[in-house]
C-alpha cells in the first residue's frame, strides 16, 4: 500500500555508539562519593526497566579483580569478562546496577546496545540476517536469496541505484518491464521489455517501488555515516513490472499476467537461470483504501491461484487503514485461502530489531469474529530505510534522508514506513526458503512461515486456528526466518 509516513523514532545506533565514546572517563578510578560514568543508551535503558527486569551490564573497572569485587558487592550475575582489559560481563536490575556503579575502582559502566546490525535491525527482528550468516541454501550458498527472482509489481524501479547493484556493477534487476495501458479508457494494456538500465520509476513520478526492490534486494551497502544496510535476500534477483504511480486494477491484473506467463525465463528462453533465475514470488504492495471483501471469482484471484499452481507465492500488503477489530479493513485479495498466498501485517520493532515490539498502528486490521480477514503473518514495516531518490513523490515524504554510499550520493536512502514495507520483507524470506528448498511448493513456504511465526504480545490476543494461533491484528505472529527454514528441511 502506499506508505503511511512517521518520522524516524530516535538516535541510530551509530549515534548512540558515538555518545558513548564520549562519555568514558578519562581516569582511571572513582572516588566512592563519586559514581562511576554511564553510558547513554544504558541509562535510558534505566530509566524504564525498574528492579524487576534484569538487562546486561559491562562493569568496566580500574583492575579485572576491582571489577569482579563490584559486582560481587551490588549482588549482579557475572556472565563472562574481557580479562585483559578488566571488564566484567554481568546481569541484573536497575538497584543493582546503581550499587556497582558507586563501588570504588568501577570506572564505567555500559548497556548491550544493539551495534551489531546497525541499520538493519528489521533484518534482526525477522532473523533474516542470522539466517543469512549461519544457514546455507541446497546449493551451497549462504542463504542470501541466491538463485531466485522476485517480481516487484510496483510503480517501478530505479536498476541504477547504487543499492541495487552488486560490487562489480552487476545490476540486482535482470529484467525491466512497463505496463502501458491506454490513458483514455484504460482498458487496453500491454506489457513492454525496457532496457535494464532504464529508470521506470522515475519516469512515473514514483519512488514507491525502488524502495521497495531495496527492501527486497538491496545488496550490502555502507552509507556516508558508516551505517551499514541490506535488504531481505541480497542475493537475489529482482524482475521489475512497472504498473506506473497511478495504478488500476487491469494494469496490475497484467502486470500479474505477465508473471504467470513468464516466470519460469523471465529474461527469455535464451538467458540461462544462472543469470535469470525463475520468479519464485510477487510482491504487491497495492490494494483499495478501506479494504473490501474478498471475491474469489475477480481476475486478480485467478491469476494468482494458477500462480501458485505453477509454483509462485503472491505476498500482499494487507493495507494502511488501522482499525481494531470491529470491521474488516484487510486487502482482499491477500484474503485468498489459497496456499501461496500471504498476506502482511507491519510490525513496529523500535528500530532496535526487538522481537517484542509492537502492530504498527496504521496497519490494517481484519474483522475480530471472521479468521478469513485476518492477516497471515507480521513483517517490520515501521521506520524501514531503504533506497530512494529525493525529487521523487514518495521518496521526499520520508523525514530521515541519508546519503551513500559514494560522497556524491545524496539523499539516495530514506525512511519511510507502511504494510508496503513489510511486504517486501516477506518476499525476500520466501527467496530465502526458496533458496533453502528448491522443491518446496508455496503451500509448505507459507505453512513454514506461519507456524514457526514468533508469538510476540503486543495487541490483540491470538486465538486457535489451522496452523497453531492467530490474532485479528497480527495473524500468527512476527515472520522467523531461521525456524521456517528449519520447519522446510
Amino acid at each position: 500500500m502506499r506508505p503511511f509516513v512517521r518520522k524516524t523514532l530516535g538516535l541510530s545506533a551509530a549515534a548512540v555508539l558515538a555518545g558513548a565514546a564520549l562519555s568514558i572517563p578519562t581516569s582511571s578510578a572513582n572516588a566512592v562519593d563519586e559514581p562511576a560514568a554511564i553510558q547513554p543508551y544504558l541509562a535510558n535503558q534505566l530509566k524504564t526497566i525498574g528492579n524487576v527486569v534484569p538487562t546486561t551490564v559491562l562493569v568496566h573497572g580500574s583492575s579485572l579483580a576491582a571489577a569482579n569485587d563490584a559486582v560481587r558487592a551490588s549482588g549482579l550475575t557475572k556472565v563472562s569478562s574481557f580479562d585483559k582489559i578488566g571488564v566484567v560481563v554481568a546481569t541484573g536490575t536497575k538497584g543493582q546496577i546503581d550499587t556497582a556503579r558507586a563501588q570504588t575502582g568501577v570506572t564505567y559502566l555500559e548497556g548491550n546496545a544493539p551495534l551489531a546490525f546497525a541499520g538493519m535491525t528489521s533484518n534482526k527482528a525477522t532473523r533474516g540476517a542470522e539466517a543469512a550468516a549461519t544457514l546455507l541454501g541446497a546449493d551451497g550458498a549462504a542463504l542470501n536469496g541466491q538463485g531466485v527472482s522476485v517480481g516487484i509489481i510496483d510503480s517501478g524501479v530505479d536498476p541504477t541505484h547504487p543499492y541495487l547493484k552488486d560490487a562489480d556493477g552487476t545490476q540486482a534487476v535482470v529484467s525491466n518491464q512497463k505496463v502501458l495501458c491506454d490513458p483514455v479508457i484504460e482498458t487496453v494494456c500491454e506489457v513492454v521489455t525496457v532496457p535494464n538500465n532504464v529508470d521506470t520509476d522515475t519516469g512515473s513520478a514514483g519512488g514507491h517501488g525502488t524502495h521497495v526492490a531495496g527492501i527486497v534486494a538491496g545488496r550490502p551497502t555502507t552509507l556516508t555515516t558508516g551505517e551499514k544496510l541490506h535488504g531481505a535476500a541480497p542475493g537475489a534477483k529482482l524482475v521489475s513490472i512497472s504498473t506506473g504511480a497511478g495504478i488500476v486494477i487491469l494494469g496490475a491484473d497484467t502486470a500479474l499476467n505477465w508473471v504467470l506467463e513468464n516466470h519460469a525465463a523471465p529474461c527469455g528462453v535464451s538467458v540461462p537461470a544462472a543469470v535469470c533465475p525463475p520468479i519464485r514470488v510477487t510482491n504487491n504492495s497495492y490494494g483499495p483504501a478501506g479494504g473490501g471483501s474478498f471475491d474469489p471469482n475477480s481476475a486478480t484471484v485467478k491469476l494468482q491461484r494458477q500462480l501458485a499452481a505453477e509454483g509462485v507465492l503472491t505476498v500482499w500488503a494487507n493495507g494502511n487503514d488501522g482499525g481494531d477489530g470491529t470491521a474488516n479493513l484487510s486487502n482482499p485479495p491477500g484474503m485468498d485461502p489459497t496456499g501461496g498466498v500471504i498476506s502482511v501485517a507491519s510490525y513496529n520493532d523500535m528500530e532496535t530489531g526487538t522481537r517484542d515490539g509492537e502492530i504498527s498502528d496504521f496497519s490494517s486490521r481484519g474483522l475480530a469474529t471472521d479468521q478469513s480477514t485476518f492477516p497471515d503473518i507480521s513483517a517490520p514495516g515501521d521506520t524501514i530505510t531503504s533506497s530512494c531518490r529525493p525529487y521523487l513523490v514518495i521518496c521526499s515524504t520520508g523525514a530521515d534522508p541519508r546519503n551513500g554510499p559514494a560522497a556524491t550520493d545524496i539523499g539516495t536512502f530514506n525512511t519511510i514506513s507502511g504494510t508496503s514495507m513489510a511486504t517486501p520483507h516477506i518476499a525476500g524470506i520466501v527467496a530465502q526458503l526458496a533458496q533453502a528448498s528448491p522443491n518446496a511448493t508455496p503451500a509448505q513456504i507459507e505453512n513454514a512461515i506461519k507456524s514457526t511465526a514468533y508469538k510476540f504480545s503486543f495487541g490483540a490476543p491470538y486465538e486457535a486456528g489451522p496452523l497453531g494461533t492467530t490474532s485479528f491484528d497480527k495473524g500468527y505472529g512476527l515472520v522467523d526466518v531461521v525456524a521456517a527454514v528449519n520447519a522446510l528441511r
